[in-house]
């Protein structure tokens, strides 16, 4: 049985920050040594490694499922109402 008092993995702040930072580092929107700082926690911190995972492999099956285009009329009332607004 666990400690109630000790701390769960995701109340450290290093958890907090790299949960914080999962869907910039799936999007690759983070510098480098960002993305080196939140992969190591990740490669050592199993409860963080979870949704990581998990979010990866939505994003994976999004971008191998997903090839729906959108109608060229829509993108031409897009095209014309962007240039109404210059």
């Amino acid at each position: 049985m666990s400690d109630p008092s000790s701390p769960t993995p995701a109340s450290k702040p290093q958890c907090d920050d790299a949960l914080h930072e999962l869907y910039h580092l799936l999007s690759g929107e983070l510098d480098d040594a960002k993305r080196e700082q939140i992969t190591a926690h990740l490669d050592e911190c199993a409860p963080c490694a979870e949704p990581y995972d998990f979010y990866a492999e939505v994003r994976r099956c999004l971008q191998v499922r997903c090839h729906d285009q959108a109608p060229a009329e829509l993108l031409l009332r897009i095209q014309l109402a962007i240039q109404h607004e210059e």
